[in-house]
């Protein structure tokens, strides 16, 4: 295999070599006789073999590893529950079943948000109320305790952590969640696992095989030659990117030191993690957040981020999804720069992507009170390939960090260093009139550099009781709602659950300001959602109409938006357009009444209807004026 390359000639002798050896097993046989199986095997193949070629290829036991990894799908496929390959063929049919806008996210801790998996199994009625079609639940497996990066660090995926259920709990809980119309959605951390994962263990005690599925080395002299190029990612836990073990050993560790980065170039890596992938699939899960992608190759002289090589090990971890779990996709998880993202956003890769950009700029609008980089975004970085889509967020488990592209700034007239300090002081209450009632993450005060933790009401005013509050979380939303993909709800924004400082009393997470914004499940809000004289009350009204707006708008589904250039640096415009009609859509960011001319409106019809309000507007006679924190969606 040392001189493999992938042609078409090479990847047909291949197969024909694997599907030989798959024969001569009765395993292999059965799999083979399945036609359905049979057939995705023929359209993959050659995706999977010509990455191996290429990552592997100079390996001795390259096309013995490929074999086993075919006998693997092949089992796996055998053992999926027939309603999932139900689901598997109606998907097949329609490949675009996700860019619905009836689609509509939610995403919760288990524990926090319902105490374990039968408390989210009894929720699935409030759920449907809601509108979700989609429900991501935070790491859940078993982890180390206390200290496990809120469970990316996983001991292991064919186990639950016990305080919330077991395994079967959660198979059953994904099938209820399927009755329902709700897709489950769980976290795979391609990148590491943690230092109790029983590979890491046997890394650990000396095994050679296991110790080779991680970056170890016997001394200082290779990660020294790698760190001369890398960056730190948590300073404050360990400096660089290595730990030394207890045997004197090295191994490497991007993140915390009780997570382990595995070795892909080694095959029986990328074999036992994809095995993990398709047991979970095999489970109900019908995405996949691919958490920390960006960093699983390895490369000497480089920043070992983003390299090409990430990009071909997702690409064929999808093809073996095309195989034996055709239904699932991928949702990337990438919080770098805008350039970066959109490189893992692509049909046969990731067709998700998290939307870190408009997310960090919603509240660089709401701050500045100027939608001019918003704008700037949705302009030039918003569209992406034709079948994928972005996830829009209003705020998520983790912190927000300023992604914006420091080019970018600059043409609209802001240092890039700057803005982010003044964007760390205001929503840190550091900046003099701030409403937002954030907690700093990563803080350097000596810089100004830090990332920002908080509850979308605590960051958005509620906490401080200023005016406006309520407003700006349903602004926020409903650019999260129309802009296009799926929109995701950390469950609790919709009855303005505030920042839970509880956290300080816990010596296990009083370090992670991160977990203020992870508060435990706000029961009297709840109780409160349908009483129009509470605050929950208003906020969960509001969310619900917008809910309603978007699943009986049909222009809204769908991954594209249109630029709509307002005239008025205050007020965000951009256009949807559909099979029918048209919506545009204008958002004002500014604490005051803001205008838009009616010469703005001369190549539309004289007058659209105000899907929000429900009335019509003339558009050409006097322009639009929209009251602060005002959004209408104008049907033409």
């Amino acid at each position: 295999m040392s001189n493999l390359l992938s042609t078409e000639q090479q990847a047909r002798a291949a197969k024909a070599y694997v599907l030989q050896e798959l024969r001569k097993t009765d395993v292999g046989s059965s799999i083979l006789a399945e036609e359905a199986f049979y057939g995705r095997l023929d359209m993959n193949f050659v995706t999977v073999f010509a990455i191996f070629a290429e990552l592997y290829g100079y390996r001795h036991d390259c096309l013995d590893q490929l074999v086993d990894l075919m006998l693997m799908c092949g089992k796996s496929w055998m053992e999926r529950d027939p309603e999932l390959q139900k689901l598997d063929k109606a998907r097949e049919l329609d490949p675009e079943w996700y860019l619905s806008n009836q689609m509509l996210g939610g995403v919760c801790y288990v524990d926090r948000y319902a105490k374990n998996l039968d408390g989210i199994r009894a929720k699935i009625p409030y759920f449907q109320e809601l509108g979700l079609t989609y429900l991501h639940l935070m790491p859940l497996f078993e982890s180390p305790r206390p200290l496990n990066d809120g469970g990316y660090a996983v001991s292991s995926y064919r186990d639950v952590e016990p305080a919330l259920g077991d395994i079967h709990q959660l198979k059953a809980l994904a099938t209820e969640l399927r009755k329902a119309g709700i897709s489950l959605v769980l976290d795979l951390v391609f990148n590491h696992t943690s230092n109790e994962h029983r590979w890491a263990r046997k890394a650990a005690e000396g095994d050679q095989e296991h110790s080779a599925m991680y970056w170890i080395f016997p001394d200082r002299n290779v990660p020294s030659a790698f760190e001369r190029s890398t960056r730190e990612i948590f300073p404050d836990d360990h400096p660089g990117s290595f730990i030394q073990l207890p045997d004197g050993r090295y191994v490497w560790s991007t993140f915390y030191h009780f997570q382990w980065d595995l070795n892909y170039s080694n095959p029986t890596v990328f074999r036992a993690m994809a095995e993990e992938m398709l047991y979970l699939a095999n489970i109900g899960v019908d995405f996949f957040r691919m958490d920390a992608v960006a960093f699983m190759w390895k490369q000497m002289n480089t920043d070992c981020e983003n390299l090409p090589e990430v990009h071909k090990l997702l690409r064929a971890f999808n093809a073996l999804c095309r195989i034996a779990a055709p239904s699932v996709l991928f949702k990337s998880e990438a919080i770098v720069h805008p350039d970066f993202v959109v490189q893992y956003i692509d049909r046969y890769e990731c067709q998700l992507s998290y939307n870190p950009l408009q997310m960090a700029l919603t509240w660089e609008a709401l701050a500045t009170r100027d939608a001019s980089m918003l704008t700037q975004a949705i302009e030039r970085r918003h569209n992406i390939a034709r079948g994928c889509a972005w996830v829009n967020y209003v705020r998520s488990h983790d912190d927000i960090g300023w992604t914006f592209s420091d080019s970018d700034a600059l043409e609209l007239g802001k240092e890039g260093g700057n803005h982010r300090k003044f964007l760390n002081a205001f929503f840190v209450n550091r900046h003099p009139g701030s409403f937002a009632r954030g907690v700093p993450f990563q803080d350097n005060p000596r810089t100004g550099d830090c990332r920002i933790s908080g509850t979308t009401a605590s960051l958005a005013g509620l906490e401080s009781g200023q005016d406006g509050a309520l407003e700006r979380i349903l602004l926020a939303y409903s650019v999260a709602m129309s802009t296009g993909g799926i929109p995701l709800i950390y469950l609790g924004d919709e009855v303005g659950q505030l920042n839970d400082y509880s956290y300080l009393n816990d010596p296990a997470k009083m370090d992670d300001s991160r977990w203020v914004n992870r508060p435990w499940y706000p029961e009297q809000r709840y109780n409160e959602r349908h009483d129009p004289d509470t605050t929950a009350g208003r906020l969960f009204s509001g969310m619900k109409h917008l809910i309603q707006l978007r699943k009986t708008t049909e222009e809204i589904a769908g991954g594209r938006a249109i630029g709509f250039y307002t005239g008025n640096p205050a007020v965000l415009g951009y256009q949807r357009p559909g099979p029918h009609s048209n919506v545009l859509c204008l958002c004002n960011f500014s604490d005051d009444p803001q205008w838009v001319g009616r010469h703005r409106f001369m190549g539309m019809p004289p007058t659209a209807y105000d899907l929000v309000g429900g009335h019509d507007i003339e558009l050409r006679s006097s322009g639009i004026q929209l009251r602060a924190h005002q959004y209408v969606w104008l049907r033409y």
